[in-house]
């Protein structure tokens, strides 16, 4: 395992997003010096503020779809709008952030000799047809849907970082990342957790799409983070890519009902058609990362979701930092 201990100039791309934020705080606290990057199209330099003045901290704005030249030790390529309603406002930035970024980010790495992360996802499985997903699994997905634009953008930067691996020995992992939620995520990003959240706060309709029915595994952001650190110092041998996620299954009508009894709202559910290519289930086998990484979630979903409603609660009566 590599020596987290001694200080490097680490480089985190889409560094002021939801994920982003908590990574560039977490390898602060490691003491590490943190470059990060981000255009801002989701990110929000409100999740970096506490961080600005840090002596060790240093944000550029920047669109990885143009090359970087930044003299790093580590790279971290989070770079990607990663809610349905951002990554099809645009899907072809989506596509030219996720295969163009990756492209840039492992040229960097290449001429820096350095390691490179890439945050992949659960959605690179698509609809699957193998319950739990475990990485052999290849996957079920729509290549001209609505929602390809990021499942075959985030599968073309994976097959990008094992070719810079094959033919130019780049020292790569590759994380896929399932369903993480926690403070700073963004209110109107459409992911399910914030929206129950919102929604039930407000007192308004909690909106579900389809029956209900279709699962999910809800991973709070600090065993994620925890995860993605695990995985930056395991041997080069070990590339991944490997499964980030709580196995925990919760049916999208379970969760609605938790969150609304946890708020003490008088929300009720409204049911919507479900979108097109919505996956059914959606469960991690985290079998390697538990032999390879000793890494398993340790956050309770109902523990996570009294931290991000409180959040929420700040956020939206104006008080969150």
């Amino acid at each position: 395992m590599r020596n987290y201990d001694s200080t490097r100039c680490v480089l985190v791309t889409g560094g002021a997003g939801f994920v982003g934020s908590h990574l560039c705080e977490r390898l602060l606290a490691c003491g590490h010096e943190v470059l990060c990057v981000d255009n801002l199209f989701t990110g929000s330099k409100r999740n970096i503020a506490h961080l600005l003045a840090h002596p060790r901290f240093e944000f550029l704005r920047h669109d990885v779809t143009f090359p970087l030249y930044v003299e790093v030790d580590e790279i971290w390529n989070l770079a990607c709008p990663a809610s349905p309603v951002h990554y099809q406002h645009d899907p072809v930035q989506t596509t030219k952030t996720s295969v163009i970024g990756a492209i840039n980010m492992l040229g960097l790495a290449k001429r820096l000799r350095c390691r490179i992360l890439q945050a992949s996802t659960s959605e690179v499985y698509g609809d699957p047809s193998i319950h739990p997903q475990p990485e052999q699994y290849w996957g079920n997905v729509n290549c001209i849907g609505p929602r390809s634009c990021y499942d075959e953008g985030k599968r073309c930067a994976e097959t990008l970082f094992f070719d810079y691996q094959r033919q130019h020995d780049v020292d790569i992992k590759v994380a896929r990342i399932f369903n993480t939620y926690g403070p700073r995520m963004h209110p109107n990003d459409g992911r399910v957790v914030s929206n129950f959240i919102v929604q039930a706060l407000q007192g308004s309709p909690i909106t579900i799409y389809g029956e209900g029915q279709q699962t999910r595994s809800f991973c709070y952001v600090d065993d994620l983070i925890e995860g993605f650190l695990k995985l930056m110092a395991a041997p080069k041998g070990f590339t991944g890519p490997v499964n980030l996620g709580n196995p925990g299954e919760f049916t999208i009508r379970e969760l609605a009902e938790k969150v609304i009894a946890m708020v003490g709202s008088k929300s009720t559910i409204q049911f919507l058609p479900l979108p097109a290519d919505d996956p059914r289930q959606r469960k991690p086998d985290i079998s390697q990362a538990r032999a390879q990484l000793g890494w398993e979630p340790q956050i309770a979903l109902d523990q996570g979701l009294q931290k991000t409603i409180a959040y929420f609660e700040a956020l939206l009566s104006g008080k969150a930092g």
